[in-house]
């Protein structure tokens, strides 16, 4: 049964590719976060610098604004992506458990054809 093995296979590539798309997502949300980390240090030295740390202060400082922005964009892109991740895992899970029954029945037809073979060696000889 070639097209078992062939089924096997494809699962098990199905299987590799989830779980490589799952570490793709799990390096981009720790990147974000090293980056919003960054940009957080960046906003602390900036108002540090200025004296002030009110938002809503005419002089408060442009580029820890700015800063404050592309942090809260890069945490929603992160909450964003643990979403992805999620549905990810569940994918993960639902390839995993096709590519056990391919399995399952690539042994079952392995043994049924070993017993047929083993019972013909046995009326031939």
């Amino acid at each position: 049964m070639k097209s078992r093995e062939n089924l096997v296979r494809l699962k098990q590539f199905q299987v590799n590719e989830k779980r490589r798309q799952l570490m793709q997502l799990d390096s981009m949300i720790a990147e974000f976060d090293r980056m919003a980390n960054e940009l957080e240090m960046q906003i602390v030295a900036e108002e540090k610098k200025a004296g002030i740390t009110d938002l809503n202060h005419f002089a408060y400082p442009t580029f820890a604004k700015a800063a404050r922005q592309r942090r809260d964009n890069l945490k929603n892109s992160q909450h964003d992506l643990a979403q992805q991740r999620a549905a990810a895992e569940s994918l993960l899970s639902e390839a995993e458990a096709e590519l056990s029954k391919a399995e399952m029945l690539e042994s079952r037809d392995r043994s049924s054809r070993e017993a047929e073979s083993g019972g013909r060696s046995a009326m031939i000889g």
